[in-house]
C-alpha cells in the first residue's frame, strides 16, 4: 500500500480556504505593503491556522531584506564558560525576536573559517565571534559588510566591536588572592602556549608573583588544553616531577576539575595539601567539591551589551570592557579553620 504524499501548504491553499487572492494572503503574512480589512485579515488568519501554513522564511528574508538570525562562532561549546555565554546570547536574541545559529569550531581554525563562510552565506543579520586562537578572520567579515562583535580581546589596531574582560588583570588578582595566604611555592596550569588568552593568564600569574616577591619556577608551568582531561594530564605531569607546588592557579574551570580528580587519586586533598584557584568559573564552580575560588565574568551583562552593539551597529568600532568578580570558594583554603 502506497503511503500518502503530503505536500507543503502554500499561500494558494490558504487563499482558496479563505476565499481571497494570494496577494491578500501575502499582505497579511508580511503585514503589508497594502492594508487588509479587519474581517478579511481574520478570515486569512483562521485559514492559516486550519491549513497549518508556515511562511517560507527564505522568501520572507528576500522580501524584507532581513533573515532575523544571528550567527555565533565559538572555539568549543564543550567549554562551560563558552556554553554559559552562548546560552545568554541565545536568550537575549530570542527576547529581541531573533534566532541564533551556533557554529562550534571544535578548536579548529579551518572549521572556524568554514563556519563563518557558511553563516555569511545564510545572510545572518550579524555575527558574534570568539576565535580559536585570537587570530580572527576579520578580513572575511569586513569584506562581507556583516555587522559583528568579537567576544574577547583582539588587536586594537583591527578597529572592530569588542566586548571583553581584562584577563591578565583578572588572573593577577586571583593569583594575588592565593598568595595572600602566604604560599611561596606556586605553579600554574594554563592553556596551550600559542593561545593569546593563555599568554594573558600566564602574564597575570607572573605579575602577581613578582608583586609578592615569589620566585617563578619554570618546571611548575604546565601548558595543556582547556579541558578536564587537559587539567588531569597536567596534574599527573606535576605529580611526576621531583618537586610539586603547594598552590596552583588553574586557567579555566574545566582544567581545575580535572586537576582535582588527578591529585585526589593520589590522596592529595584540596585545599588541605594543595590550594587552588581558577579562571572563568561558571555556576558549576559553587557545586564542585570543594567549591572553587574563581574569577567570574558578567556573562548576562556581556551578552546583553553584545546584542545591543549589533542592533545599533552603524559601521563604527566600539570597545566595552567589563569588570570581573572574584568568587571565594573552598579550594583556596580561605574557609579552613585556622
Amino acid at each position: 500500500m502506497k503511503k500518502p504524499i503530503h505536500h507543503r501548504t502554500t499561500r494558494a491553499d490558504v487563499a482558496k480556504e479563505a476565499g481571497t487572492s494570494v496577494a491578500v494572503v501575502s499582505y497579511v503574512v508580511n503585514n503589508g505593503p497594502r492594508p487588509v480589512a479587519p474581517a478579511t485579515r481574520e478570515r486569512v488568519l483562521a485559514a492559516i491556522k486550519r491549513t497549518g501554513y508556515r511562511p517560507n522564511s527564505v522568501a520572507r528574508a528576500l522580501a524584507s531584506g532581513t533573515t532575523k538570525t544571528y550567527g555565533l562562532v565559538v572555539p568549543n561549546i564543550g567549554n562551560a564558560f563558552i556554553a554559559s555565554l552562548a546560552h545568554e546570547l541565545q536568550q537575549q536574541a530570542l527576547a529581541n525576536d531573533m534566532v541564533m545559529l551556533l557554529g562550534d569550531a571544535g578548536d579548529s581554525r579551518k572549521r572556524e573559517l568554514q563556519l563563518i563562510n557558511n553563516l555569511l552565506g545564510q545572510q545572518v543579520n550579524g555575527l558574534f565571534y570568539i576565535s580559536v586562537d585570537r587570530h580572527p578572520y576579520i578580513d572575511v567579515l569586513q569584506a562581507s559588510g556583516t555587522p559583528f562583535v568579537m567576544l574577547d580581546r583582539v588587536d586594537p589596531a583591527l578597529k572592530v566591536n569588542v566586548i571583553r574582560v581584562d584577563e591578565r588583570e583578572a588572573s593577577r588578582q586571583v593569583t594575588a588572592h592565593l598568595l595572600s595566604h602566604g604560599y611561596q611555592e606556586v605553579g600554574i596550569i594554563c592553556g596551550p602556549a600559542e593561545r593569546l588568552n593563555s599568554q594573558d593568564r600566564l602574564c597575570g600569574w607572573r605579575d602577581a608573583l613578582l608583586a609578592h616577591g615569589v620566585e617563578e619556577r619554570p618546571e611548575w608551568i604546565f601548558h595543556t588544553p582547556y579541558t578536564r582531561d587537559g587539567g588531569y594530564q597536567a596534574a599527573q605531569r606535576m605529580l611526576q616531577g621531583a618537586t610539586r607546588p603547594r598552590a596552583l592557579f588553574v586557567s579555566n574551570e574545566a582544567q581545575a576539575v580535572g586537576c582535582i580528580r588527578a591529585v585526589s587519586e593520589q590522596g592529595i586533598r584540596v585545599p588541605h595539601d594543595l590550594s587552588l584557584v581558577c579562571f572563568n568559573g561558571t555556576d558549576q564552580s559553587a557545586y564542585h567539591v570543594p567549591s572553587l575560588t574563581t574569577v567570574r565574568q558578567p556573562v548576562r551583562e556581556m551578552a546583553s551589551t553584545a546584542i545591543r552593539m549589533l542592533t545599533a551597529w552603524k559601521g563604527e568600532d566600539t570597545l566595552s570592557e567589563f569588570s570581573h568578580q572574584l568568587e571565594i570558594g573552598e579550594s583556596c583554603g580561605c574557609k579552613l579553620a585556622r
